[in-house]
């Protein structure tokens, strides 16, 4: 009987270790290499830096995606990418609007992997 108790308590471990809500897996950015100026602002200006949303002017929620430097130092926080890939514990980005396409998002991702290069 010990050993059973023993084998449940292990599975117990085990089952409550892999169910963690950190999710650090990395999307694989072989032979993606998107830069800010190319590929990250026109997504950026046309679904998040627009008037009345986190353009210059409106900062929605304090937030100013209309430079290089402002969107860099936003993704560098990890509910930036939970807001745009519409996960739980971050208000779903764009606000009230359809999720980014996945590649737009994939794009974004392998942007700040890569180390936000311009």
């Amino acid at each position: 009987m010990p050993s059973n108790l023993m084998m449940f308590f292990i599975l117990g471990v085990l089952l409550m270790t892999s169910c963690s809500d950190d999710d650090t897996t990395q999307i694989d950015c072989t032979g993606v290499t998107p830069t800010y100026s190319s590929e990250i602002a026109p997504i950026i200006n046309v679904s998040c830096a627009f008037s009345g949303c986190h353009d210059s002017a409106t900062k929605s929620d304090g937030i100013d995606l209309s430079t290089y430097a402002n969107v860099k130092s936003a993704s560098a926080n990890d509910n930036f990418l939970k807001s745009i890939k519409h996960e739980s514990g971050a208000t779903a980005m764009p606000q009230s609007a359809e999720k980014l396409p996945n590649e737009s998002i994939k794009m974004i991702e392998c942007w700040i992997q890569n180390g936000w290069p311009q």
